[in-house]
């Protein structure tokens, strides 16, 4: 789904004042009915990401932790089976996992000898059942469960769909009987950045060296940090080629077409071999 700026614009305008649920992306399919549900979800994410970036320092001040903290033993005194900390990160507009986190670490600091590590907390994260506090360890749980933004759970959701995406590329260039190297072959050779796939085809008139899947939409902020740190550098080592946002980008950043780097919102069916055309 490739949509104008403005599209766009009207889609992240909606996303200001709502929080991050499920019942609000229902709410945004509603309004958006043209919309596949899984492009909406990228874009919802993505704008939720950035919201989150940008008011993240205010809920890490020492004051807001210790509130927060307080505000968490207090709410489970009263009725530990309640959703205390998904509820408090829902008021004070702060992703649940993040919230969490912060609750878990504040617990782990008054109640361990030494700091926790990172690799520690994160392993809390992803099973619940580690944290010594049962009722700690439910609350947590509500938090991964209800966040469809952060979280561990969503760190796997999104990486199987980025693999999936990649697995459904490669057996379209295979279909087309089409020659390349994966991103395994290509790091075995020494490279150390590497598209997700080379190969030397014409596109729409443009030769292409090699292929990069995003199982996501492209809005501007992705796109431009993805040219920084990738697009630019297999440009440069490998030449021209083609990046697929399955779930969509901004029409207006399909721009560097004639310096080399061309964006679809699915694979090219008018692919041409340098012998025959391909249906």
């Amino acid at each position: 789904m490739i949509l104008t700026k403005a599209q766009y614009d009207e889609i992240a305008q909606c996303l200001v004042s709502v929080p991050p649920t499920r019942q609000s992306l229902r709410k945004l399919k509603q309004r958006f009915p043209s919309q596949s549900q899984a492009t909406l979800l990228s874009i919802f994410s993505q704008e939720y990401q950035k919201h989150i970036k940008r008011t993240h320092a205010k809920h890490h001040t020492s004051e807001a932790i210790e509130s927060y903290y307080q505000r968490y033993l207090n709410g489970v005194v009263k009725n530990g089976a309640a959703p205390v900390l998904l509820d408090l990160a829902n008021e004070v507009d702060y992703a649940p996992s993040l919230m969490a986190r912060l609750i878990l670490e504040r617990f782990l600091q008054e109640h361990e000898e030494t700091p926790p590590s990172k690799s520690i907390i994160n392993s809390m994260l992803r099973d619940p059942s580690q944290i010594p506090d049962g009722v700690l360890a439910n609350q947590v749980y509500q938090c991964i469960v209800n966040d469809c933004c952060y979280g561990p759970l969503v760190d796997c959701i999104k990486h199987a769909i980025g693999h999936e995406h990649e697995v459904l590329l490669r057996d379209l260039l295979l279909e087309k009987n089409l020659s390349f190297l994966d991103e395994d072959q290509l790091r075995a050779k020494g490279y150390d950045k590497t598209p997700d796939f080379i190969l030397q085809v014409p596109v729409e008139g443009h030769i292409i060296h090699w292929i990069e899947s995003k199982a996501s939409f492209g809005d501007e902020c992705s796109h431009h940090a993805y040219l920084h740190d990738q697009f630019w550098s297999y440009w440069n080592r490998f030449g021209p080629g083609l990046v697929i946002y399955w779930y969509g980008f901004i029409q207006e950043l399909d721009c560097n077409r004639e310096r080399g780097i061309l964006l679809k919102a699915c694979f090219p069916t008018n692919i041409v071999t340098l012998c025959h055309s391909i249906a």
